[in-house]
């Protein structure tokens, strides 16, 4: 059982939000995802600052690791932390967990300001308090998504949540820049900035957010948060070593750690999907993956992830190590232009990450999410053929170009993805969709690390070498060099650092001073670095094009289509209404499946009688039981603004859509009933409730009872029940001819009175699987293209498995024959042609070298056939469903039979 409560008042009240409330939570929610986005790429600009700001060079053998979890811890602990967070937001509020976050996170930061030790000691406080900052994030990041989804109704939520999808992406991009900034000014200013802005969004949210979403107590998933936690984080520790030399290795890929890691996490993994499956209430809501929107949608974000943080380490050292330097940047210089160069991309996804977050509201999700990752595609290819020097304006309309790509993607794909959950759902939702971002952001390292230093390693060292020969450095510190591991010089031209410098060191004291000045000069790493550098880049770029093609793809089966014009919601918000406000459901449906929605909408309002038994159900005046389709997103407007003193709401099927019948009772905290109505075609009105908080039972024949309790001060209440029945239906649904299995088969079950209780999709093995069905006389019936609808009726038994196995007959047949001459042999290269009976052309074959023909697939119908070589030849035959028939003609004597 679920109950939906989702509707604010028409005025702000001390005890609960007003109108204005949404654009609060999203000022709020926006201020909290910047904050926490900015520093998380904040660091990396700002690094070598840092580094030199505590004494210690990132670049020498027993630092490596202290860079690597400077760059990854905060990433690492967002990313294994946040599915957890959502889920203790659906339990105890997700404004609670919301704020709690503010405030870690803005604690973090004084005590990273704060730092005062040098060497080891700082290196290790720091990434101590960015873990800590990182668990705040990752609070921020679990909960911000559902409390926008709460907040704002569906005609609103694409913009919504596309706002706030700007402020999570863009603010990795501003990290770079302001780190740039105020790195050079004072390395603790990096953690500083955010004080002041955490401070106030503290409080802020503190007192005026409010919970106005379904809370659900229950037990923690101790287990599942453990084994989620130990197998994520390490495999991502896997990742992360795995970019490092090992041995003779230019990667650690085999290194025992590595694999110990990765094989090892993956293990813990799998246990935890086994847990999952079986504890009361899991972490990860695994049934969630059955939703084909939430399913795909995810996959895109994280392909579309993987790309946009390899992107962002690539060009970083693309124009780090070789552009700038080129055109007479110091390296010391290069961290914070790179920042200011790459704006372009941060322009361009603010521009359309908005725009499609509104139009997305109105048509739907489909063609931007898709258009957006093709765009995008198209960029990265573009990126591929411009020359390692490039001219700056070609290369920043590429960034902008793949801004505006990432933006078009983004916003559709996130409120899709939100849209696609149950209300009680939501926070698990948005934690687990930001665990693909997070994570993605890691394996984006891994692999685009992996791909540059395999590039780089295939003819980096012979080049190296020739360089360093040419210029006068011995010929064993030029071997010596030349063999050090590729990922020394990324992590150098990543940093900042002068590559050349940090891998001659003492040895630029013994050269010729010319010869030095040559060698650690602006020109010669990056053009030394270019040749091989292209390798590593093309590699990573293609990886990049086919991420975002498959992401295209993704989207385009889960987008929702477009909605009429004219309508104020999107066929996506429809549904949105539909799959937010029914739990339990044993599919959410797509939008090709979406019913029309003018469906009965007859309501009781009750009289209330204080200290009766009973209240008589007078029907309400001015509603009709079905209204136009054309009118249907008015009429579910006007349905969810209460008025004072009213309760609306609808009563509806645990595992349907639509509508049941039942009854609404209300009684005060003493016990006595207020009122009473009941529910028809699933919609229920109560007026003239006096301010108060009440109890409300919803029941309904074959269904458990739903109850909740109902605060009303001076405002209306909007409250939906999803009423769970205890009955399981299981089946497959197969074709006649032959038993295969018929996918996507659309599958409803009606009770007794022809009341939709459930509706599903089978899968594409043709099984299905009905949950919370109520107790009694079920029909099952399901339907697909070219077959005729078939269906059954069982006895639904209250915990109890019932099987249902639907055979369907296919409405096409199939008609053949052979053409022969007059001398009765086979006539090769005839043309037959059947005519429907109105005249058009069904079909048109060629006889084979037997003279036979064949039309596979036809509908079953009259047909006239028309056989032509020299003199044409006509007659009529009836093709029946699912069966063949034989037609054999013959030149001036056609004959007719049929079997």
């Amino acid at each position: 059982m679920a109950v939906i409560d989702r509707v604010a008042g028409p005025s702000e009240q001390s005890s609960g939000p007003g109108p204005n409330y949404k654009w609060i939570a999203l000022s709020n929610t926006t201020l909290g995802m910047l904050m926490a986005t900015i520093n998380s790429s904040i660091v990396l600009i700002a690094l070598p600052d840092i580094f030199r700001g505590i004494g210690i060079n990132p670049l020498e053998p027993g630092n490596t690791s202290y860079l690597l979890w400077m760059i990854m811890g905060f990433l690492v602990v967002t990313a294994v932390l946040v599915v957890g967070f959502g889920r203790l937001g659906d339990m105890y509020g997700r404004v609670r967990m919301y704020n709690l976050g503010f405030a870690v996170f803005t604690v973090a930061s004084i005590f990273l300001w704060l730092t005062w030790q040098q060497g080891d000691a700082a290196a290790l406080w720091l990434i101590g308090w960015r873990i800590v900052q990182g668990i705040g994030g990752a609070f921020l990041m679990a909960n911000s998504s559902a409390i926008l989804t709460d907040a704002f109704p569906q005609r609103q939520r694409g913009l919504a949540l596309g706002i706030n999808g700007v402020a999570a992406i863009a603010g990795s991009f501003f990290g770079l820049v302001i780190g740039g900034l105020l790195g050079p000014i004072d390395w603790k200013l990096v953690f500083l900035v955010s004080v002041p802005f955490g401070l106030f969004g503290t409080v802020w949210a503190y007192l005026k957010l409010r919970d106005t979403g379904e809370r659900r107590p229950a037990k923690m998933d101790w287990w599942g948060n453990i084994t989620f936690a130990v197998g994520l984080i390490a495999v991502l520790v896997g990742i992360t070593y795995g970019i490092q030399p090992y041995g003779t290795s230019v990667m650690g890929w085999g290194s025992p750690t590595v694999l110990t890691c990765l094989i090892g996490g993956v293990i813990v993994l799998g246990a935890f999907v086994l847990i999952e499956r079986r504890v009361a209430n899991p972490l990860f809501t695994l049934s969630l993956f059955a939703n084909r929107r939430f399913t795909l949608g995810n996959v895109a974000n994280l392909l579309a992830s993987l790309g946009r943080g390899g992107l962002q380490f690539v060009l970083i050292i693309w124009l780090q190590g070789i552009w700038l330097p080129q055109h007479g940047y110091s390296f010391q210089e290069t961290p914070l232009w790179a920042g200011i160069y790459m704006l372009p991309l941060t322009v361009g996804f603010l521009v359309a990450a908005p725009i499609s977050g509104v139009l997305c509201d109105r048509y739907g999700a489909r063609w931007f999410a898709t258009g957006g990752m093709l765009i995008s595609a198209v960029s990265f290819l573009l990126l591929e053929i411009l020359p390692i020097n490039f001219g700056y304006v070609p290369f920043a309309a590429i960034l902008l170009v793949n801004g505006l790509g990432m933006g078009l993607f983004s916003s559709p794909n996130r409120a899709d993805i939100m849209n696609s959950l149950p209300g009680d759902a939501r926070g698990a939702g948005a934690g687990m969709t930001a665990t693909f971002q997070n994570a993605a952001m890691v394996l984006s390292i891994g692999f685009f690390f992996s791909l540059m230093i395999a590039g780089l390693s295939q003819n980096l060292p012979s080049v190296m070498k020739q360089g360093l020969l040419a210029h006068a450095v011995p010929a064993a510190d030029a071997s010596r060099i030349a063999n050090l591991p590729p990922v020394g010089v990324l992590f150098a031209a990543f940093l900042g650092y002068n590559p050349i410098q940090e891998l001659l060191g003492s040895t630029v004291g013994t050269l010729p001073p010319d010869q030095a000045a040559i060698l650690t000069g602006h020109s010669f790493f990056p053009e030394l670095i270019s040749g091989p550098f292209a390798d590593g880049l093309a590699a990573a770029f293609w990886f990049a094009v086919i991420a975002c093609v498959v992401a295209a793809v993704a989207s385009w089966f889960a987008g929702g289509r477009s909605a009429p014009s004219g309508e104020h919601e999107s066929v996506g918000g429809e549904l949105a209404a539909v799959s937010g406000e029914v739990t339990g459901m044993s599919e959410v449906v797509t939008d090709d499946e979406v019913p029309d929605r003018s469906s009965s909408r007859a309501s009781a309002a009750a009289v209330p009688v204080a200290g009766l038994a009973d209240a008589a159900a007078v029907p309400r005046a001015g509603h009709h039981a079905a209204e136009p389709a054309g009118q249907n997103a008015a009429a579910d407007d006007d349905r969810r603004h209460a008025e004072a003193g009213e309760l609306l709401g609808r009563l509806q099927a645990g595992s349907g859509a639509v509508g049941v019948d039942g009854v609404v009772t209300v009684t005060d905290r003493n016990g006595r009933q207020v009122a009473r109505t009941s529910a028809v075609g699933g919609e229920y009105a109560l007026h003239g409730l006096p301010p108060g908080t009440y109890t409300a039972v919803a029941s309904a024949p074959g269904f458990r009872p739903a109850v909740t309790a109902v605060t009303l001060n001076g405002v209306g209440v909007v409250r939906d029940f999803a009423l769970d029945g205890n009955g399981l239906v299981t089946g497959t649904v197969t074709a006649s001819d032959g038993g295969v299995p018929i996918p996507e088969a659309l599958v409803i079950a009606t009770d007794a009175r022809g009341q939709v209780v459930g509706r599903v999709q089978a899968g594409t093995d043709g099984t299905f699987r009905l949950a919370g069905l109520p107790s009694g006389a079920t029909t099952v019936a399901a339907s697909a293209t070219d077959h005729e609808p078939s269906a059954l009726t069982l006895s639904v038994q209250p915990g109890a498995t019932s099987v249902a196995d639907l055979v369907l007959s296919s409405t096409s047949g199939l008609l053949a024959g052979i053409v022969t001459g007059p001398d009765g042999a086979g006539l090769a290269g005839a043309t037959v042609t059947a005519l429907s009976p109105v005249g058009e052309v069904v079909g048109t074959v060629m006889t084979d070298g037997a003279g036979k023909y064949s039309f596979l697939g036809i509908p079953a119908g009259d047909y006239t056939v028309v056989a032509s070589t020299f003199a044409p030849v006509t007659t009529s035959v009836e093709v029946p469903a699912g069966e063949a028939a034989q037609l054999d003609l013959q030149m001036g004597r056609p004959s007719v039979s049929q079997a």
